[in-house]
């Protein structure tokens, strides 16, 4: 399994979580191998976790897709029944979006590398997973841009570098160098890089342009290749500290880091900006999904006024 999702250069993550999921197949039908099942089993699966589990329809469709995989792709059967398996109905949500106002205060109670990295959620619309693994190398401080290597979709897009967070960034940079360059002197100053990069260019992984922007405060060890060296910043510390902001700024509004992304395509299609641009700098392949965030503008049934009101 393992074999055939790095063969087709999935992340580290859907690895992770198809794996589990296999197994978690497996152990609920007491140890069958899975060429003795079919869609009848596949199907109790599902409805154990939908049930049972009370799982989200992502959830549940995540786990059709390890099945799937795992069917086609490691054992090399193609059933019938593997297209008529029922995806779970994926609900029709609106995004959380915080006002203005809203986003100051949780700015204000943010300081530090997670204020910044905040800062530059709001302010360019990265998604969390891109700004965490942001390289040197992708900031153009002359340019006054971006570029997002690899993101959603394995497409890469460019943003703009806010001047307000331009200074504060390169500080950060000045900081981040010393710790490199310790970890020079140390032997550990390899970094992650993509596919058969490393192989192409063996002093890349040691270069100050291929480092993380938002490195970890300690080293690791690589779960595939088992080499001990600084990995980014876990996102996780990132999710906590918001958190926390956004409860002491009195907001009750369930808002993440990802939330960010949302009130920067709102913001922008709220001040004028065409929609075409705000997709170009979120990387929908659509635009019909960047369509969404004008439920914050006057339309709909926001730009309807009541009858009741015409009464007043």
């Amino acid at each position: 399994m393992r074999a055939q999702i790095r063969l087709r250069h999935y992340s580290i993550r859907t690895e992770t979580q198809y794996v589990q999921w296999i197994r978690r197949f497996v152990l609920f039908h007491h140890k069958r191998h899975p060429r003795e099942m079919g869609a009848a089993e596949v199907e109790a699966f599902l409805t154990h976790l939908a049930v049972e589990g009370h799982v989200a329809s992502a959830t549940q469709n995540q786990a059709l897709s390890a099945l799937l995989f795992l069917y086609r792709q490691v054992l090399g059967v193609e059933l019938p029944w593997l297209d008529d398996v029922v995806r779970a109905k994926q609900p029709e949500r609106l995004p959380v979006v915080l006002s203005r106002s809203e986003v100051q205060r949780v700015l204000e109670r943010m300081e530090g590398v997670h204020g910044l990295l905040v800062r530059l959620l709001y302010g360019t619309g990265m998604r969390l997973m891109e700004v965490i693994r942001l390289r040197v190398k992708d900031v153009d401080f002359a340019q006054g841009e971006i570029l997002i290597r690899d993101g959603k979709g394995a497409k890469d897009r460019v943003t703009m570098l806010p001047e307000a967070v331009a200074a504060d960034l390169g500080e950060h940079l000045r900081r981040r160098r010393l710790i490199f360059e310790d970890d020079l002197r140390l032997g550990k100053a390899a970094v992650y890089l993509p596919d058969a990069l490393e192989r192409k260019y063996p002093n890349a992984s040691t270069s100050w342009p291929w480092q993380y922007v938002f490195a970890a405060r300690s080293h690791s060890v690589d779960p595939r290749s088992g080499v001990e060296r600084r990995h980014h910043l876990d996102e996780k510390l990132l999710q906590r500290a918001m958190k926390k902001a956004v409860t002491a700024a009195g907001i009750d509004k369930p808002a993440t880091p990802h939330t960010l992304r949302h009130s920067f395509a709102t913001h922008l299609l709220d001040s004028g900006y065409d929609i075409r641009t705000v997709q170009e700098l979120l990387g929908h392949a659509d635009v019909a999904t960047t369509m969404i965030y004008t439920h914050v503008l006057k339309r709909g049934g926001r730009g309807v006024r009541s009858p009741l009101d015409a009464l007043l």
